[in-house]
């Protein structure tokens, strides 16, 4: 007795309209004919209508069902937008606010590196702000006018994973967990430098996003 045909899944439904496109692209281009060209435009063209009923159907879907739409949770509207950076802002600050009583900053430098020149005055303006505990440490042995009371690196870095060589470079510690936490190389902006500790610190990897 004959077998039934298996069915065709959907894959292999797309991968032969792929393979079709493919192929009349490559004969319009080999051979261009008019009737290859013509070809191969009207059988893109109704791959096109139909991704376009696709993105159609799919913004549709969203708007009818709050449990797919994410702008609910990362709007994208000016107003709705204005909102959640406000309410975010003040959650930050909030966290920002009591985030001495656990965590303090290393703050890694060089005298002659001068992308250390311009973060330098960020590190110590945010950390004064919030009054976070800095040990500043020199990577070269010298000074800095904003950490006057800085340390000489002894073996520091590597132990707390960080690449050698690199400054400026910013690292938490959590005194509770007695762990580091990297939180970047370079220059940071002073808003940067919060959003980058709030995160780490607050949520847990793709709760902000």
């Amino acid at each position: 007795m004959a077998q039934p045909p298996a069915q065709v899944t959907a894959t292999q439904e797309l991968d032969a309209v792929t393979g079709e496109l493919r192929e009349l692209k490559a004969r319009a281009i080999l051979y261009p004919t008019p009737e290859n060209v013509t070809a191969y435009i009207r059988f893109q063209r109704a791959q096109l209508d139909r991704a376009s009923l696709f993105s159609d159907v799919w913004q549709r879907a969203i708007w009818q069902d709050p449990e797919l739409d994410y702008t609910l949770e990362r709007p994208v509207g000016a107003l709705a937008k204005k909102q959640w950076q406000d309410a975010r802002a003040a959650d930050r600050d909030a966290v920002m606010a009591r985030l001495s009583e656990r965590y303090g900053l290393f703050y890694f430098f060089a005298q002659t590196c001068g992308a250390c020149e311009v973060m330098s005055p960020i590190v110590r303006s945010v950390a004064d702000r919030w009054h976070i505990t800095v040990r500043a440490i020199s990577t070269d042995g010298g000074p800095s006018r904003h950490f006057p009371d800085y340390k000489v690196e002894s073996g520091q870095r590597p132990r707390m994973g960080l690449e050698p060589g690199i400054t400026p470079a910013l690292v938490l510690w959590d005194s509770v967990a007695r762990r580091t936490i990297p939180i970047g190389y370079g220059v940071l902006s002073a808003d940067e430098l919060q959003d980058r500790i709030y995160l780490l610190t607050s949520k847990e990897a793709g709760h902000d996003y």
